[in-house]
């Protein structure tokens, strides 16, 4: 069975997001193909995608490491954040389907019900399935994958605080949903923009002192999930 490079990037990703690859670190091939339990060919691939998105750089004399983003460099996500995902929030009014609708509802009537009994670690995730349905719900992959590589990167650099108020932050999020649902463009654009600056404030940057170590890596040696992988 060939394990396909998308699924050993996103592996790669993945650990790079959560600090066990520190920044600045090497990535060889013979390493990681070991790590995740794959040959080296979707390794390479994997790691020419991650170079193309910002997360890995090729150094002369070492090959393949974790990038080391400048705080301007960070600095500069948000800002695109604050763009992008209104954008992504119009367009989404004009191309969703009842599909998406379906999930964004259910998201938010689960988000309501978590916020109001205190459910942090709930909240967060349902937060992050949020924000990646709507950015399917654009219609555009080129949008989508967009949104989807900027919430990676913010999630790289910055710790993110909860919400002071957690039920309101998920109104917030229905009341984008209702804008979509009616196909209102610009209402889905207007509150999206001011709840994304809302929650910009909450950003933390990891790295500020010059250097970022994970609270705690995992050194462990795992698989690619290959559930669902055929031969």
């Amino acid at each position: 069975m060939r394990i396909p490079a998308h699924s050993v990037c996103t592996a790669i990703r993945d650990d790079i997001v959560a600090g066990v690859h520190e920044r600045g670190g090497r990535l060889t091939e013979e390493v990681l193909a070991r790590r995740y339990g794959v040959s080296r060919v979707p390794v390479r691939e994997a790691l020419r995608t991650l170079e193309a998105e910002g997360f890995v750089v090729t150094r002369r004399h070492a090959g393949a490491c974790v990038a080391e983003p400048t705080e301007q460099e960070a600095a500069d996500l948000l800002e695109m954040r604050v763009l992008l995902e209104p954008l992504g929030a119009s367009r989404a009014a004009q191309r969703r389907t009842e599909a998406h609708l379906k999930v964004l509802r259910g998201l938010v009537r689960l988000g309501r019900e978590r916020a109001r009994r205190g459910d942090s670690d709930d909240l967060r995730s349902l937060g992050g399935w949020f924000h990646e349905t709507l950015a399917q719900a654009t219609g555009s992959p080129a949008l989508t994958s967009a949104l989807t590589q900027l919430r990676h990167k913010i999630a790289w650099m910055y710790a993110v605080e909860g919400p002071s108020d957690p039920v309101e932050h998920w109104a917030e999020h229905g009341a984008i949903v209702d804008a979509v649902a009616r196909g209102d463009g610009e209402r889905a654009r207007s509150v999206t923009a001011l709840h994304t600056e809302r929650t910009r404030a909450a950003h933390r940057l990891r790295f500020a002192s010059g250097a970022v170590r994970a609270d705690r890596v995992r050194k462990s040696q795992h698989a690619v999930n290959t559930t669902g992988l055929r031969n």
